[in-house]
Parts: C-alpha cells; structure tokens; sequence
C-alpha cells in the first residue's frame, strides 16, 4: 500500500496510505482534502481534480490523453507538472508521490 503525499492549497501536508487500483483523486478524495472538488466523480469530463505532481514522479505516469490535455487547457494553472488526478491509477511504483492541489480556477 503506497504513501503519497498531498500538500494542500493552505500548505498542510496529508500522507494518505493508498490502495493499488484507487485513482489518486478517490485516495486524495477520501483522505480529505476537501477542496479537490471532483465534481465528474473521475469520469474525465471537468478539471477539478487539478493536480501539481513532483517533476521526479512524472516519468512514472501514464502518457496524458487528448481529453485530459483538453481539459487541462481550460485552467489558467496549467504548467507542465499539471495532471488530473482522476487520471493517474495508484500502483506500487507510485510511493511517495508528491502532489500539490492546483489553485482553483
């Protein structure tokens, strides 16, 4: 069961044990960071569910998808460490993921 490690908008960091097969939104979610609003429930359909992730972790990640790339265009927060996190599915070889919350757009 991997750790990851979400800072919040506000700075707190959360370390949240997390289940392989969850998405990071659902263990960000359940972990609660109440600000990761989530409104598609992970359907891939909305941005908020922004994520920040460690440039060390990005290698480790799935390629992003025309979707999710589209969407992400949609917020003025978008950088190149910018994922959804509904997008991401926790596995082993994610421990100790860093993830920051995106400011909210």
């Amino acid at each position: 069961m991997p750790t990851i490690l979400v800072t919040t908008r506000d700075g707190q960091e959360l370390s949240l044990e997390a289940d392989n097969g969850l998405s990071l939104m659902e263990v960000i979610r359940d972990g609660g960071a109440d600000e990761l609003l989530a409104l598609c429930g992970g359907c891939c359909s909305c941005a908020t569910c922004h994520v920040k992730v460690e440039p060390a972790f990005l290698a480790k990640l799935p390629p992003m998808s025309e979707d999710e790339s589209d969407l992400l265009d949609s917020s003025d927060h978008r950088d190149e460490t910018s994922r959804l996190s509904c997008q991401i599915t926790i596995d082993d070889g994610l421990a100790g993921l860093r993830v920051a919350i995106a400011p909210e757009d």
